[in-house]
């Protein structure tokens, strides 16, 4: 089977990343952006990611060179003539990328997918103003993309079945883990993770605990691979508010999704992470670290706390169709390392046991950010587990 070419445009670190992926997959790849400084420091460190795979042993010379050479940098958007797919992966911003989409139209012939690697917009909306908006479909990767596994496949309304699966054959053959999502804001994993930070953040700004005892709790405890507070030093905090205010926003202001003003004051301050410096935590050079307040009793409440709204989100994305049971788990468990699936993790808890919680919460506080899903309600009226 002959493989399609294949045009990536933005060659930015995902755009880059989703470019070596296609190579390496076998594919002729174009890399185009508009900015040549950035397209010449792709080429640079895509180079330098290759010699270092040849030198750890994990690549041979000559596949390396393949690779390389497979893949054209570009100014020009007219090299994508000829493509199958083309994958978009440029700033989140809607008019921007309504011109883009339009200019590829005219650009490839009608048989030719085309994508957008967009976290937070809507895929419907990307499409809107094509001829052709059936041929539109959301590619998310995951930062960096040839190391993240999943990959959420989005289909919008106006996307047709052949689209969705042509477009779902394709990255699978690339060795990735596809879920197919519903064009909802935030697809899965943005939408799911949310209380990971926000909740984490509420926990801090009612003075329960501090950042490093919050981490702590949420990786010695529940076996995450990083606490809150690092994963969004390591994110940067000005991406990590950006994000959850526009999935506030496209949530129509559901208190679920609120940002927070501790956020807002560290990205306004500048403390946007390690990129920085300094974000939650100080990564300057002599920096004293924070110690955690390592109370097992103080610890369980924590981790409680956030599990149960992870859980939460997780069953109200099932109960709202937005992917099947085994898409959400996978979704998180590939998409940001969780431990385990959010469901199977409900399901061990007991699932009366998160409903309670939740119940608790939303009794205590009165505020709707803790209702409790409708799913956990009628599961535990008709004594279900998810698995």
């Amino acid at each position: 089977m002959s493989k399609i070419k294949v045009g990536v445009l933005g060659a930015g670190t995902m755009g880059a990343g989703i470019a070596q992926v296609a190579a390496q997959s076998g594919h002729k790849v174009v890399l185009v952006d508009m900015n040549e400084k950035v397209i010449e420091s792709a080429k640079e460190k895509l180079r330098k990611i290759i010699e270092r795979l040849i030198e750890k042993g994990k690549w041979t010379e000559d596949f390396g060179n393949e690779v390389f050479g497979r893949i054209k940098f570009s100014t020009i958007m007219q090299d994508f003539t000829g493509s199958g797919l083309i994958i978009e992966a440029i700033v989140e911003n809607i008019e921007v990328k309504h011109a883009v989409f339009e200019k590829l139209e005219s650009i490839v012939d009608e048989n030719c997918i085309l994508a957008s690697n967009t976290s937070s917009l809507s895929i419907a909306a990307i499409g809107a103003v094509l001829k052709n908006p059936s041929r539109v479909i959301g590619i998310h990767f995951f930062n960096p993309a040839p190391l993240m596994p999943l990959v959420e496949i989005i289909p919008a309304v106006q996307t047709s079945e052949i689209v969705t699966k042509e477009a779902k054959l394709i990255i699978d053959s690339w060795d990735k883990v596809t879920v197919l999502a519903k064009d909802t804001p935030g697809f899965i994993v943005n939408r799911v993770a949310r209380p990971f930070y926000g909740e984490a953040l509420r926990i801090y700004e009612e003075g329960i605990a501090d950042f490093a005892t919050i981490d702590w709790a949420m990786t010695t405890l529940g076996g995450f691979r990083m606490g809150p507070f690092t994963l969004m030093d390591y994110i940067g905090n000005d991406i990590n508010y950006t994000v959850t205010e526009s999935v506030f926003k496209a949530f129509y202001y559901d208190p679920r999704y609120k940002p927070s003003f501790t956020q807002k004051r560290h990205a306004e301050a500048g403390y946007l992470g390690r990129k920085s410096g300094r974000g939650y935590f100080d990564y300057s050079e002599n920096a004293v670290q924070q110690s955690p307040n390592k109370d097992e009793e103080l610890g369980k409440k924590i981790l409680t706390r956030i599990l149960v709204m992870l859980i939460n989100e997780a069953a109200d994305a099932l109960f709202l169709n937005v992917a099947t049971k085994e898409g959400i788990d996978l979704a998180m468990t590939k998409g940001v390392n969780y431990p385990k699936g959010l469901l199977i993790w409900a399901d061990e808890f007991g699932i009366k046991n998160v409903l309670n919680e939740l119940t608790n919460l939303f009794e205590e506080y009165g505020e709707d950010r803790y209702r409790p899903s409708p799913m956990l309600k009628r599961m535990v009226r008709e004594g279900k587990n998810f698995f």
